[in-house]
């Protein structure tokens, strides 16, 4: 229990330390301390969680994967132009798989026959908002791109927002505090990779300092909220209102 708590104030301080870093443009240490944080976050949930995802723990694994590997890719030689840069490709799709195993383990407790029954009309408002928000997005940044780094990009965005498209369906199909808590976690989640992306390729001279705040805090928080949800067993939706008369 006492490690336990150890590791909870580490991950804590570890969290500040990150945004700090990145709200300074120090890139090297931010990914060192976010590649160390990822690794206690495993170890913190493996060693004190109750009800295990075995979906989860490989979701924190190929992430922590994709974390220390762009921290690695800090001190490599620099990529000639003209020649592909594999380590970036890795690196994100390692990223868009981990994100792909979390829209899985949602997708295999849901009951689709039930879902789209009661939410046809927000599925289908969903879908169309997503293709909007994927090709908005993704053509801020399509010259700063080859054709390879863009269909990687526009991959990755689309990913990201069908996770949160698969989190709110989750949530209005639950409507429970665990899928609030992944609902929560998914849309800060979003805003970290919109802001990140602009941090990245529109402000390229890094003059606006503050984004790199927000999107390392917003990631941070994001993982509070995911690691939080994970504390609690996968239950039965709960009715949004009951048709039973209210006793005087």
């Amino acid at each position: 229990m006492l490690v336990n708590k150890i590791l909870k104030v580490v991950l804590v301080l570890l969290g500040i330390s990150y945004v700090l870093l990145q709200g300074f443009a120090l890139q090297i240490e931010g990914d060192a301390v976010s590649a160390v944080a990822f690794v206690l976050l495993i170890w913190l949930y493996m060693g004190w969680t109750k009800r295990k995802s075995k979906l989860f723990i490989l979701f924190l694994v190929v992430f922590a994967v994709a974390q220390v590997l762009g921290f690695l890719a800090c001190f490599r030689t620099p990529v000639p132009e003209g020649q592909i840069d594999y380590l970036y490709f890795l690196t994100n799709i390692l990223s868009i798989v981990s994100y792909t195993v979390l829209i899985v383990k949602l997708f295999i407790q849901l009951n689709f026959k039930k879902v789209l029954s009661q939410l046809t009309v927000p599925i289908i408002i969903l879908v169309i908002l997503d293709i909007f928000c994927v090709t908005l997005i993704s053509s801020t940044t399509k010259s700063s791109f080859t054709y390879y780094e863009y269909a990687l990009e526009f991959t990755y965005n689309a990913v990201v927002m069908i996770l949160l498209s698969f989190a709110l369906i989750n949530y209005m199909y639950r409507n429970n505090y665990k899928s609030m808590l992944f609902l929560l976690g998914s849309i800060f989640i979003v805003f970290s990779e919109i802001i990140q992306l602009a941090y990245y390729y529109i402000l390229i001279d890094g003059t606006n300092s503050n984004l790199g705040y927000i999107y390392s805090f917003f990631l941070v928080v994001a993982f509070i909220f995911y690691y939080l949800q994970s504390q609690h067993a996968v239950s039965e939706p709960i009715p949004a209102y009951t048709d039973d008369p209210i006793d005087a």
